[in-house]
This record gives C-alpha cells, sequence and structure tokens, in this order.
C-alpha cells in the first residue's frame, strides 16, 4: 500500500482566518503555491484557494484589503492521515469534489495532499503530473 505520507507536501502555509484576502493573495504568490490553510491557534478551520478569493472575494465585490480570510474560507474540510492509502485519498477527493486534502497526525497538521500530487504518483505521464512536477512560472 502506497500512503498519503509518501507523496504529501510538507511546506505548508498557514494563516488565521483574521488576515485579509491581500496577505493571502501576497502570500500564495511569494510562496508559489494555490492555497492557505486557515487556521485558529494550533486547529485547522478550513482552507482557501486562489480561486476562492478570486470567486467568493473579488467577484463578489468584497473589498480585498478589508476582507478577512474567515468570511471566503471553505469549512469542514476532509482531511487524510500520512498513513492512508493514496488510492483512498483519490477517493474521497473524487467523491468530496475537492483538489488538496489537509494531512492530519494526532490533531496537528503535518501536511497536504492535492490532486497533482497524487497525479505524479499514479499517473507519471498525464498532463496533470507535467504540470505538478514543473517549477512554477511566476
Amino acid at each position: 500500500m502506497t500512503t498519503v505520507g509518501e507523496f504529501m507536501t510538507t511546506r505548508l502555509v498557514t494563516m488565521d482566518g483574521n488576515e485579509t484576502l491581500i496577505a493571502a493573495a501576497q502570500e500564495m504568490r511569494d510562496s508559489a503555491i494555490g492555497d492557505v490553510v486557515v487556521t485558529d491557534g494550533d486547529n485547522v478551520v478550513g482552507i482557501v484557494t486562489d480561486r476562492d478569493i478570486t470567486v467568493r472575494g473579488v467577484a463578489e465585490n468584497m473589498e480585498p484589503g478589508a476582507t478577512r480570510l474567515g468570511q471566503i474560507t471553505t469549512r469542514d474540510v476532509i482531511t487524510v492521515s500520512q498513513y492512508d492509502d493514496v488510492v483512498a485519498a483519490a477517493d474521497l477527493m473524487r467523491t468530496y469534489a475537492v483538489r488538496r486534502l489537509p494531512v492530519i497526525d494526532d490533531g496537528r497538521l503535518v501536511g497536504l495532499i492535492s490532486m497533482g500530487d497524487l497525479a505524479v504518483e499514479r499517473e507519471p505521464q498525464s498532463v496533470l503530473a507535467d504540470i505538478s512536477a514543473d517549477d512554477p512560472n511566476n
């Protein structure tokens, strides 16, 4: 069995829900990532993606400098353990129509696994795997 822990990303960016959309967008740009995990202390409360900022924030005419991440956070995130099977993780992504799953160990955030991570492992010749394995172009 191939486990989530073998392919998860451990280079995580977390932000408090009181941070602004601008702060999150700048962090995503500077870290060359497409999401931040939203936390309250040590607890994961949700996730915000670059698409969320665009669709739930800017497109809804929310002021990026005044809108807080907590206002657009996807809550009730589905999580996995680093010991879970990658096929089960892929099934969860498909079932819940999500592209990323926080990886939790003993109640603590330890990683993130994405559809791209799984593509590199399961379908290394796919276009998604090629894109995911490439260096960021920004």
